[in-house]
């Protein structure tokens, strides 16, 4: 079985139910996936950092981070993993609000990020991409280039299109359609 096979399964034992949920575009759904079950299971943090890694390691990237709580786990994997790779990548997380004290920050994290520094943007799970255009336009206010965009699971309802049609590259792990074995 394969890496991408095993973390297949997980997320369809872990991720995904089959059922009507209101998802925070404001859309309503027919199911859910939930990026962070199986993105903080020991395994399947594992494995997502593996393959998430695998896509960006010869981008020369300096960081790798996202919207706060969905790609602070997939940060994380990546970050470890590409250390373990001899190829390290620091991790970095982008707040949905501006820190209110302190150094009133938007993003954390970041360990040696600099104006310049290339970077890839990365999300659990893309519906709208709305959440990820923030992400990117947070990133590029601090002075890092992003680089490209990498999701975990696209829902395929428009995210991949938003994201591109501003001129991004955009690549995905899986999609709705892996997951329901409908692809």
């Amino acid at each position: 079985m394969t890496i991408r096979e095993e973390l297949l399964q997980i997320i369809r034992k872990q991720s995904y139910e089959k059922r009507k949920v209101v998802l925070s575009s404001g859309r309503e759904s027919d199911f859910y996936i939930d990026g962070k079950m199986t993105t903080t299971n020991p395994q399947g943090a594992f494995l997502v950092g593996k393959l998430m890694f695998e896509r960006i390691k010869n981008l020369g990237l300096d960081g790798v981070g996202g919207l706060t709580m969905g790609a602070d786990p997939i940060a994380t994997a990546i970050a470890i993993i590409s250390q373990i790779e001899g190829r390290p990548v620091t991790a970095f997380f982008v707040r949905k609000e501006q820190k209110k004290h302190g150094k009133h920050l938007w993003i954390e994290g970041g360990w040696g990020l600099k104006d310049g520094s290339k970077v890839a943007i990365i999300e659990d799970v893309v519906t709208t991409g709305g959440s990820t255009l923030k992400a990117i336009e947070k990133a590029e206010e601090a002075g890092f280039v992003v680089v490209k965009v990498l999701a975990f699971v696209d829902r395929e309802e428009g995210g991949r299109e938003n994201i591109e049609r501003v001129g991004y590259r955009f690549e995905t792990i899986f999609t709705k359609s892996d997951i329901a074995g409908e692809g």
